[in-house]
Parts: C-alpha cells; structure tokens; sequence
C-alpha cells in the first residue's frame, strides 16, 4: 500500500449576515497587526494583494477565530477575533474551542508517561493489559499483536477514522459500546483491517483502545488522568477533556457553526471518544504543549520524549506529525470536529510556531491563510505561499476528466472554463492554481498539492499525497 502523508488524512473530508467584526483587545503589536492583514493563498500572482482576517472571516462565514503564536521560545502573542456565537460575546484568548484531533498528542504525552512509569509497555501485546474489552481476533491480527507504539502511531491497522459526536440530547454510548459499535453508538466496530506495523493508516479507533488501556491500567477516569499527567503539569488552566462540557465552563465556549454560518443545534456535539477528540482548549493552552515538545522536563524522560518525536508510517511520530523543511524538523497535528476547525504547529528547536483556532468547519483554507501570513511574518520555511503561472488552454484541456482517490476518499472532476481549471468536489468547486505546467494547488479546498503527467500509454495521471489516479474519462 503506498504511503499517504498523514497530514492529508485530516483533511480529506444559506447566505448570511455576519456581525461587526472584532477583535480581542489584546497588545496589538505591529507583527500581530501584519499577520491580521496579511492572509494569502497557497500561490499569489504578481500584484495580488493580501486580504485581513476579518474579510476572510466574512467571505468564509466563520464567526470566531483565535490565535496564539510562539516566537523565540515563548507564547509571543495570543488574540481573539469576531464571536463565540452569531449575535454572542466575543472572542478572546480564554474561549475554549473543541481540538478534536489535537486530542491525540495529548493523549500520547499521557500514555508515554505510563510507560515511563513501567504501567504500560510501547511494543508488548495491548491485550495483555486491557481488561475490560479486548482487541478482537480476526484475519488481520492474528498472529500480529497490536502494540501501544502502533496505536499512537496510527499503524495499528485499527478501524474508524474519525468520529461524527453526538448531538444535544442524543443518549450517549458508554466506551465499551463504542468499541463495540453498539448500544447508542454511532460508528462501526473497532477492530483490524489491516496487518499491524504494515502501514500508516489513521484511525480515531485505535486512539479509543488507548483510552480504554490506560483507564483499566490505572482505574481513574480518562479526564483525572489527563488532568493530572497533562493538563496540570503543563499549566493548562484553561482545558478539559470532560465530555460533555461542564456547565461551569460554558459561559466562554464558542458555539459550533456549519459552512453555511449556521450554529449547531444544542450549540456543539458531545465526544465521549476522548482521547481521540475530546479536547475543549485554547490556542494559548495548546501552545504550551508545543513548548513542551521543543524542550521537555515536564512529562516524559527525555528518551520517551526522543521515541515520541521519532517517525515510523505516515512522517508520523507517537501522537504527533513530524516535518523536515531543509533541516527545520517541526511538529504540527490538524483537528475537525463538527463546527471546529484547528492547527498546531511548531519548529522543534524553539524558533517559533503557532496554534489557530475556528468555530466553523468549512475547511482548513482559513487556517492555512492564516499560517501563511504567520510564516511571511515570522520567516518560517513552511506554509510559503508560492508564485502562481499562466498555462496555455491546451495543456489544461489534456487534463479535464474524473480523477477517484479512493485512499484519500476523494472523488475530483477537472474543468476548465474561460483560461482556468477548477476542481469540483464533495458540490464544491475551487480554482486550480498552477505553480508550473503540471503542478497545481487547490485555492480554498486545503486539498494536497496535485501533480499530472502522461503515461506511457498516453493516459493522464493525477497525483496526489503519493496517490495516483488515471483520468477516467470526461468529468462528472
């Protein structure tokens, strides 16, 4: 099986009048004011100008943003903008947001620090110490345990990718009906459906097992655990992985919006699958978590720490994804959660980073606009906007037709209308833009760069995450 960058795994998945723009009343120095008004596409074109956070929060219909940004091994700046609900208070730096994913790196600190104490081990047989639920038994594990390392590591070969929530009202399933698929649980069984240690394949399931090993080793519930070994050790004051939000701490956490503007109804889903999405933070709060993984002390011994840091499938290390730009090694992890949208990034030796977080979920591109401003500003080697290029018509016609992803679950039409190729999925179409004759990156839709060449048959090809897909036929 080829490949797939992890960090794409994430990502392949009514008009309204938005309020009056604000931010939070933080120091606004001149960087944060350049990175407000610095928002960019992934390619520019000679002259295009840059756009501001608020005109890009009104043209994607995301009622609040934060941000907190680490520069020079510190939290530098952290801000809020626009509301926690349409017609709501407004954003500031302690409006906790859902982080979904950037649960799992959390989560990892968690179970490495078992491991250090000797309660849980990162390659024997999760089955020896789960108790309460056991990892079933099928074509795929037999004879190839599952370990802790692969389960962190997403290459346990575990089902269930990602979880849906539960909405207000809705009867909550317990953990074991979750691992289960049954009960009031609202996702498959969790099980193999791939030979362990084989390949990267990311399963919020196999975070699940996690959960359901650390609380049967230690008999304290998931959220204890994880105030004690993460969140109070790291000084996240402003955090909690209880499901659902307690009542206390609902004054100043931003509502759920839809793509379209629209609060969720019961304003947010309720995720018992914790240690795979059930984070309620701050960018501020999960700033510390990037500082932490840049110089330690506080969780793990500095060999765990080194083993958690270190990849294996995927560029994806125990908990975390790991980059390499010209020697620059980073961190980052992505989240989406319904109605939330998050990032988290940072360099590894100290240099700088950021965490962004969104009430909406209509896709990464604003977040990603965002990072971009921040790396102009703040000379990152990654998330550079790059120089867009003219293509002649004939070129763009050879690639129009359907492209199937099925790995990435992604289905892409090519167009081509007035000198311009678009690409239209899931009913949304963005522009392509080119960065060469054969390169192309999609505007708005944070889809993977996407390369197309000939074969030797003479059959375009599409390229995308280390995936290829031959053209079939005309567009849908």
């Amino acid at each position: 099986m080829a490949r797939v960058p992890w960090r794409w795994t994430l990502v392949l998945g009514a008009i309204m009048v938005m309020p009056a723009f604000a931010a939070d009343k933080g120091t606004a120095d001149p960087a944060s004011l350049r990175v407000e008004n610095g928002l960019r596409p992934p390619a520019i074109a000679e002259g295009q100008r840059t756009w501001s956070i608020a005109e890009r929060m009104a043209y994607y219909k995301v009622p609040g943003v934060s941000i907190a940004v680490i520069a020079h091994g510190k939290v530098e700046w952290a801000r809020g903008y626009g509301v926690t609900a349409v017609g709501g208070p407004p954003v500031n730096k302690e409006t906790l947001f859902q982080a979904a994913s950037i649960s799992k790196p959390l989560t990892a600190l968690m179970a490495l620090s078992l491991v250090d104490e000797g309660k849980l081990s990162l390659d024997e047989d999760v089955n020896l110490k789960l108790r309460s639920w056991k990892v079933p038994e099928n074509e795929f594990t037999k004879g190839h345990s599952v370990t802790l390392r692969e389960l962190l590591n997403h290459s346990a070969g575990m089902t269930v990718h990602g979880f849906p929530g539960y909405e207000a009202g809705k009867k909550l399933p317990s953990l074991l009906d979750i691992l289960a698929g049954s009960g009031a649980a609202n996702t498959p069984p969790i099980r193999g459906e791939i030979i362990p240690d084989t390949a990267f394949s990311y399963s919020g399931g196999g975070y699940i097992v996690v959960q359901q090993l650390a609380m049967d080793v230690t008999g304290k519930p998931f959220p204890q655990l994880m105030q004690e070994r993460v969140l109070t050790p790291l000084g996240m004051t402003h955090s909690t992985f209880e499901q659902p939000l307690p009542d206390s701490l609902e004054a100043n956490a931003a509502a759920a919006h839809t793509r379209d503007g629209k609060m969720i109804e019961g304003r947010w889903h309720t995720y018992p699958e914790m240690a795979a999405a059930g984070l309620w933070t701050t960018p501020s709060d999960l700033a510390r978590v990037v500082l932490e993984l840049q110089h330690g002390s506080h969780i793990l011994k500095p060999a765990t720490q080194a083993e958690m840091l270190t990849g294996r499938h995927g560029d994806y290390g125990l908990g975390i994804g790991l980059g390499n730009n010209g020697g620059r090694k980073s961190v980052s992890h992505n989240g989406g959660n319904a109605g939330f949208l998050c990032q988290m990034f940072g360099y590894l030796d100290g240099s700088g980073g950021a965490v962004v977080m969104t009430n909406s979920d209509v896709s990464m591109a604003l977040t990603s606009e965002i990072m971009r401003s921040l790396a102009a500003e703040y000379g990152w080697a990654d998330y550079l906007t790059q120089h867009s290029v003219r293509v002649d018509a004939t070129t763009l016609q050879a690639y129009v037709g359907h492209y199937s992803f099925p790995h990435l679950q992604l289905e892409i039409d090519v167009t081509v209308e007035d000198g311009k190729a678009f690409a239209v999925a899931s009913g949304k179409k963005d522009e392509l833009l080119a960065t060469s004759p054969t390169d192309f990156i999609a505007g708005e839709a944070g889809w993977p760069p996407a390369h197309f060449t000939r074969s030797a048959d003479g059959t375009i090809e599409m390229t995308m995450a280390g995936m290829v897909a031959k053209r079939l036929g005309k567009a849908n």
